[in-house]
């Protein structure tokens, strides 16, 4: 059986390598992070974006195109301490730029992350600022999906 300790070192392990994975592209690697029934929710995201993803397959279609809209790397990770160790609270950035356009994006995240004990991601709850996405693409955030 693992410890408490175990148990959240596996969480933060897993949230460590969303970051790794979206920002270098692996897109594949990033949604085997997840259960196969995992979600991922969008509390803030503007009208015509998902407000909620659920499964590999719908994982997989919403971030394939990540890596053909932003170049970004993700840094100033904080993990908050929780009483629960399948859960994960983290505040970071990222720093990077939108490739069609040039601009920057600049965001800061908070994220709400729930795993099983092995740390396959069950529930990812996204709290980011669309307006700065939408700035950077210059284009419905829709088109981020749907590209």
């Amino acid at each position: 059986m693992k410890t408490k300790e175990e148990i959240r070192n596996a969480a933060q392990q897993t949230f460590k390598n969303h970051l790794e994975f979206l920002s270098t592209g692996q897109i594949e690697k990033w949604v085997d992070l997840f259960d196969g029934r995992g979600v991922l929710e969008f509390p803030y995201g503007p009208k015509d974006f998902p407000t909620k993803v659920s499964g590999k397959d719908e994982l997989f279609d919403y971030m394939k195109n990540f890596p053909k809209h932003f170049k970004v790397k993700f840094e100033n990770l904080h993990f908050h301490l929780t009483e629960e160790p399948t859960l994960v609270i983290a505040e970071f950035t990222s720093d990077g730029y939108a490739l069609s356009t040039g601009k920057p994006y600049i965001q800061k995240y908070i994220s709400v992350v729930t795993t099983d004990t092995a740390g396959k991601i069950l529930k990812y709850v996204d709290f980011w600022n669309p307006m700065v996405a939408l700035e950077s693409i210059n284009a419905p955030l829709a088109d981020f999906v749907q590209a």
